[in-house]
């Protein structure tokens, strides 16, 4: 065991290891020390980012909140990002489970295999144009629509991880709980999806990335005032107060609060779940 032990500590350097996580932490967190210094400060204090202000201005949330009407905007993007996320673990992991069971069986299953990966080299700039006359024909162009529509975009990706997972569980557990009397629908809700919880905590993840912070998509589609996004009213809010950096920053810190948030009360199972990926 002695030996091991110094066998550790002569394979790893350990003051070059903590100066590199060192630095990769100041790295992380001197934007958002930055952040906050410049939204707690007066315009006229704004001489030394990094210097603490010579008087504290709060005040700038509270305008920032006003200004982009937090509430209705928070309630936007937080409806669209929940109801996504609900139905694309649903519906993507069933997706990818059929398709993966019977690509070998069947022909239609390994086009539409293939279909949904081919997806992902098509960048969305590409189909924006189209997408927003057909949003404005069958009436999506609003916060129900943009919702189906990430659930859609969604497939290509998530698809291709749940079908790398699904293909590591053995058919045999397939093959007995049919025996028991299930049918697809329920091998998959109790015997399949709860083996797949890894690969849902990394696809819940990305699709909470990419809904919350989404810009493009709901530029093009929400035209509407009353139903667009936080982010829409970052952008606004720029160009409307362009030399106030001071309610700019104070209003993106107020739009990373509830992801901090969320994180913190979601981490023990979103941890749980990459560790057991990696384990696995």
């Amino acid at each position: 065991m002695k030996r091991r032990t110094a066998n550790v500590k002569e394979r790893y350097n350990w003051p070059v290891t903590i100066l590199l996580i060192a630095g990769i932490v100041l790295i992380i967190l001197l934007p958002l020390y930055m952040a906050l210094m410049i939204a707690i400060k007066d315009p006229s204090d704004m001489n030394n980012i990094l210097a603490f202000p010579t008087k504290l201005r709060l005040q700038n949330f509270v305008d920032a909140w006003n200004m982009t009407n937090f509430p209705r905007k928070f309630f936007n993007t937080a409806f669209i990002t929940v109801i996504n996320l609900i139905f694309t673990l649903i519906t993507n992991s069933f997706a990818a489970y059929a398709i993966t069971r019977n690509r070998k069986k069947s022909k239609f299953f390994s086009i539409m295999y293939y279909y949904f990966i081919s997806a992902m080299f098509i960048p969305f700039q590409v189909i924006m144009l189209p997408l927003v006359v057909q949003a404005n024909t069958f009436h999506l162009d609003n916060i129900y629509g943009i919702t189906f529509l990430y659930i859609i975009f969604g497939l290509p990706m998530n698809t291709f991880l749940y079908t790398g997972a699904v293909k590591a569980i053995p058919e045999a557990l397939d093959e007995a709980a049919m025996i028991d009397g299930a049918n697809p629908i329920q091998t998959f809700s109790r015997i399949i999806f709860p083996v797949l919880k890894p690969t849902t905590a990394t696809v819940a993840i990305l699709s909470f990335m990419w809904t919350w912070n989404d810009f493009t998509m709901p530029l093009v589609l929400l035209s509407d005032e009353s139903q667009q996004t936080l982010q829409l009213a970052q952008y606004v809010f720029k160009k409307q107060f362009s030399v106030d950096y001071n309610l700019a920053f104070a209003s993106y810190l107020l739009v990373l609060a509830p992801v901090l948030i969320v994180y913190l009360f979601c981490q023990k199972w979103i941890m749980n779940g990459v560790v057991a990926g990696a384990v696995k």
